[in-house]
């Protein structure tokens, strides 16, 4: 508290020769522009930390998906070209020996009717062949081929390509032609283990793969795919087409990229990822162009922040110029008038929207206190007069004189019984009764709950199980009187308590900090959802002896104001539960002004 006082007083002192203008500017420069600058600054520079630290973590998700994405392509090549080199019949008719030229000629259509569609299945097919060895089977020259010396492939013939394809350790083959050509070449093979023929595939090398080595990592980087020989047969890098890994300056990290998250190289992160059949995805990314873009954000962020800034600050200016000073001085008069001061006014000095306010203010000023006192003097005395309106119904006098000529009968008899009903009767008007005090300690409260109970247990015997909770640091404070009491009273005539087999009432008061916490739970009916809506907005009065929620409420607000909360929560047929918290009060609550 002493170093804000101190703080205070050097504001103060520094300030006090100031204009209003001055020390708003010195308040604008000190809450705004000076935190704004060093807050963008220092965002910006967490952010490009940040930045750097999730290039990493952005980069191998991409580097995830790109891999995913070209081992399904791959996938279904393969699975095209394999389904169709496995095809029992096809195998079995590439071994057949034929004897006429009709077998030949069924051989052929039959081909045709079961592959001829095969180059549709998927995109990027320019050709599709079948090349076989058997020299009883013709070619037809459009599914059906035999590698002789025809120029099939740039460099080769076809039975230059046959030869290479029929010694390979894998049945299944990748090659590149002329970076614009993609070759996919699979044995057929039969039960036995005897080469029958093989499956030619020629793809187009952007329809297969051109989307997805265009520009990637937004141009920052190169992706390439190395087949399982070690050379690249995909790369956005045309130069690098047909390389061996060796032949590369990424042999030298080669094995250590494919073990990590990656390794720089002369300033690039190489990153390695394995797909199927022992291919490789390499990526090459250039770190220092995304230093160069994150960089940018940030100089971009600096350069909003300081345009904000400057707007902010011509803003500031005109508010002050032509609107601050007549506020200021509206609401050192607003000021007044909440504090209790309606003698004020204000002269006009425009005829804008200030100028019509400050008229409306004069206006209102003058007639505000009369109207606050009238309305409140009128509500007290309504409620006053109310509350003691409903006290008065029954006279104390005569219910006191005939309890008591009933009492001594009870003596004279010897009735036990009906002693302790005339008693509790007596204890129970005693506070009901008493015209004199709207407030009661906790401890009489509760003997006037008690005291009604007892006399509906004797109404009642053995049908309902009382339980009290009572935090016995609580019974010397006050709280206003009738207040448990009608709510235990609604556990008999609404909750049906007597009517339910082990019906039971919790009663229940607790201290807690500053405050009292009254609860009263029974497991009568319970409430309907729409009564129980209607209850909360205070729509449903009570009916009986007139001591109703929306009474309660009145009086919690009349002598608590704000300070006290009711609420009502209810399961129908199971259950009621009304807690009401009101301050902790050693000394007797006075009525209070409700504006």
């Amino acid at each position: 508290m002493s170093l804000r006082r101190s703080l205070e007083r050097i504001v103060i002192q520094y300030t006090s020769k100031m204009n209003l203008r001055g020390k708003i500017l010195i308040l604008y420069g000190a809450i705004i522009f000076i935190p704004t600058i060093f807050l963008g600054v220092g965002a910006g520079y967490f952010a490009l930390e940040s930045f750097r630290d999730n290039y990493l973590v952005t980069i191998n998700e991409a580097m995830r998906q790109t891999v995913q994405n070209i081992e399904f392509r791959k996938q279904s090549y393969d699975v095209l070209a394999t389904r169709t080199a496995t095809d029992g019949e096809l195998i079995s008719r590439l071994s057949r020996d034929y004897s006429n030229m009709f077998e030949q000629l069924n051989t052929v259509e039959y081909v045709d009717r079961s592959f001829v569609f095969t180059s549709k299945y998927l995109p990027g097919i320019d050709d599709f062949r079948i090349y076989h060895t058997n020299p009883m089977l013709v070619q037809d020259g459009r599914l059906l081929w035999k590698p002789e010396e025809r120029i099939l492939q740039p460099g080769f013939n076809e039975t230059e390509w046959f030869a290479k394809a029929s010694v390979a350790p894998s049945a299944l083959l990748w090659t590149n032609v002329n970076k614009d050509k993609l070759v996919i070449s699979h044995k057929i093979m039969s039960p036995a283990g005897d080469l029958q023929g093989i499956i030619y595939l020629l793809l187009d090398y952007k329809t297969v793969f051109g989307e997805l080595f265009d520009r990637p990592f937004s141009g920052s980087g190169e992706l390439s795919i190395m087949d399982d020989y070690g050379t690249i047969i995909v790369s956005s890098d045309p130069g690098k087409i047909g390389l061996k890994l060796h032949d590369t300056t990424l042999s030298n990290h080669w094995e250590e990229a494919g073990l990590s998250d990656g390794v720089t190289v002369d300033g690039n992160l190489l990153m390695v990822r394995p797909i199927g059949s022992n291919w490789h995805v390499a990526a090459l990314i250039q770190m220092d162009q995304l230093e160069r873009q994150s960089k940018t954000i940030l100089y971009g962020i600096i350069a909003i922040i300081f345009v904000f800034l400057l707007c902010s600050t011509f803003l500031i200016m005109t508010v002050l110029k032509n609107v601050v000073w007549r506020i200021r001085k509206l609401g050192t008069r607003m000021n007044d008038v909440s504090q209790g001061q309606f003698d004020v006014s204000i002269r006009n000095t425009g005829k804008d929207e200030l100028g019509e306010l400050e008229i409306l203010f004069n206006s209102m000023s003058g007639r505000l206190g009369m109207l606050v006192e009238d309305i409140t003097q009128a509500k007290l005395k309504e409620r006053e007069q109310s509350f003691k309106a409903l006290q008065a119904q029954i006279n104390p006098h005569f219910i006191y004189n005939s309890l008591s000529l009933l009492r001594w009968r009870a003596m004279d008899l010897q009735d036990d019984t009906q002693l302790r009903t005339i008693d509790a009767l007596t204890a129970f008007y005693r506070l009901a009764l008493d015209n004199k005090i709207n407030v009661t300690q906790i401890k009489g409260e509760l003997d006037h709950v008690r005291a009604y109970l007892e006399i509906q247990e004797m109404r009642y015997p053995g049908r309902v199980t009382i339980e009290w909770h009572i935090d016995q640091e609580l019974l010397e404070l006050y709280t206003i009187k009738l207040l448990l009491q009608p709510i235990v009273e609604n556990c008999y005539l609404h909750g049906n308590i007597t009517g339910k087999k082990d019906g039971f009432i919790r009663i229940s008061a607790q201290l807690e900090q500053d405050n009292v916490r009254f609860e009263v739970f029974d497991n009568g009916r319970g409430i309907p959802g729409d009564m129980l809506e209607q209850i909360r907005l205070g729509k449903q009065a009570g009916n009986g002896n007139g001591f109703g929620t929306a009474n309660i409420r009145e009086r919690l607000q009349l002598y608590f104001e704000n300070k006290h909360e009711f609420t009502i929560d209810s399961k129908e047929n199971e259950w009621t539960a009304v807690t009401i918290i009101i301050p902790a009060c050693a000394n007797r609550p006075q009525i209070r002004k409700v504006m």
